[in-house]
């Protein structure tokens, strides 16, 4: 694939914004990329964070540090600001805070003073508008990678990016930074783990607030792992020691307050709407929401955004015991934070965008995981291996679109969640290995198209190169280009 890839969901800042709380100032964006604290510090797995991830899933690597960005060749990138929720550390385990924070620091890799500051925090918006500072600290300064120049931009629009790339030459490069939040509890909600505390007022307040960045974002994923007052979540904690914390609020709907936040974000006054991301909500939540869409919104096309998702194999919500596609069932993991046919239709007919998560514990099922190990050091055969649990989720979703009479590679994308909490798939390391998956989805597609091509709706029969092209970069600029 010659064309860059396009990463809808990702958190570059996660865990260098998290080291800068054990520097003085905290809050640094530090220029020198030697430091932990520069969203430039490249820090690549070796060969022993590799084992280490293999056996018991941590990730203590960088994924989409900017230096691993550039070397990718990455040009555009959709990155994620999360306040980091504080029931991570909250009461119910407080006795036992050294084990928490330990099981917290090994899955997410971010500094006890971090912690500390986490657990006394009582201001998540305040923490988002830190996190949205840190990225403007370096924006448009440079840095020297492999012989060339870069820079990173935060960008306002799609004409901005079209703009930053008519400006470089091949020794100057700009990587586009489009934010994102994810966790309506950045509104500053769900701060106590058994009562509602949140004021309607402050929160309103500070929805217009983000409306009014130079740097609005383009989606917000509303729901996270814990209750945050606007909606119900979905089950996504498997730290068995944390998963009471997450009880609260869980499978639930839409609150009132959560409708006038969501009434509130899809307001397009001044043009500046900002979509609802559906990740993390739970299965009433979704619903109640696509009853909003198709009530108080039926005469609009307000995109549906499943930011770092995969597919279950389900049919629907409501027959979420009947498989969709028969010989489909099998490479899922069937559980309800990932997304059923019906969705991926509703996803589709509204011109949105799905983001493939490269997470092992979500992007395939238990047998489909252990199929595609390789027990004897092979580069190529694993990523061919890893690459087809990739590959499964565009192929279902291109035939549930397809028996749908629908065009069927449009919607499939990246949203990696790199950097973030999760267990990336192996041999899928960090942004540099997006052109071996790449390289690799081609082979699967090629592989399918060449028996099964004449099965497809006429409309949708296009190359493997253009089915890849569009997963890794085209779906991802068309979307971008149409809602920002």
């Amino acid at each position: 694939m010659d064309k860059h890839y396009v990463d809808v969901h990702c958190h570059p800042s996660l865990k260098p914004f998290s080291k800068s709380f054990k520097y003085k100032p905290r809050k640094q964006n530090d220029i020198d990329p030697n430091r932990k604290n520069s969203i430039w510090h490249y820090s690549p797995p070796n060969f022993l964070e590799k084992l280490v991830n293999r056996l018991v899933t941590l990730t203590k690597f960088t994924q989409t540090d900017l230096t691993a960005l550039a070397k990718s060749k990455a040009k555009v990138v959709i990155v994620s600001l999360y306040p980091f929720e504080k029931h991570f550390f909250g009461k119910e385990i407080i006795g036992i805070k050294g084990v928490t924070d330990v099981l917290v620091n090994l899955a997410a890799s971010i500094s006890q003073a971090r912690m500390d500051y986490i657990r006394s925090n009582n201001d998540y918006f305040a923490d988002l508008v830190d996190e949205y500072k840190y990225y403007q600290q370096l924006h448009n300064q440079v840095e020297k990678i492999d012989g060339k120049i870069y820079t990173y931009r935060l960008v306002r629009n799609y004409q901005e990016i079209q703009q930053n790339f008519s400006q470089e030459t091949d020794s100057k490069k700009i990587i586009n930074i489009i934010l994102t939040i994810e966790g309506g509890h950045s509104f500053n909600t769900g701060l106590d783990m058994n009562k509602d505390m949140a004021s309607r007022t402050e929160v309103l307040g500070n929805v217009n607030a983000i409306k009014d960045w130079k740097y609005r974002p383009m989606f917000i994923t509303l729901a996270h792992h814990f209750y945050n007052e606007l909606s119900g979540h979905a089950s996504s904690i498997s730290i068995g020691i944390l998963k009471k914390n997450q009880s609260r609020g869980l499978n639930t709907g839409i609150t009132e307050l959560g409708e006038e936040v969501i009434d509130l974000l899809l307001d397009n006054t001044d043009n500046k709407r900002i979509p609802i991301d559906i990740k993390h909500l739970s299965t009433a939540s979704r619903e109640a929401y696509y009853n909003i869409l198709d009530t108080k919104y039926s005469n609009e096309n307000i995109p549906i955004i499943a930011s770092h998702g995969a597919c279950n194999g389900k049919h629907s919500i409501a027959l979420y015991n009947k498989t969709g596609i028969g010989k489909h069932e099998d490479w899922f993991c069937n559980i309800d934070i990932n997304f059923y046919d019906d969705e991926l239709i509703r996803i589709a007919r509204s011109n949105g965008i799905f983001g493939i998560q490269l997470d092992e514990r979500r992007i395939g099922s238990n047998k489909a995981i252990n199929e595609s190990k390789i027990y004897f050091p092979n580069k190529r055969k694993q990523l061919r291996k890893k690459a087809l649990l990739v590959w499964r989720q565009v192929l279902h979703i291109a035939q549930v679109l397809d028996n749908k009479g629908l065009f069927c590679w449009g919607i499939q994308s990246i949203g990696s969640d790199f950097d973030g909490i999760v267990n990336p798939t192996n041999g899928l390391w960090t942004a540099e290995n997006m052109k071996d998956l790449a390289e690799e989805m081609l082979n699967h597609a090629n592989d399918y198209l060449s028996t099964n091509l004449n099965k497809l709706k006429n409309f949708n029969r296009i190359s493997g190169e253009s089915i890849v092209e569009r997963v890794m970069h085209g779906n991802a600029m068309d979307f971008i280009e149409r809602n920002y």
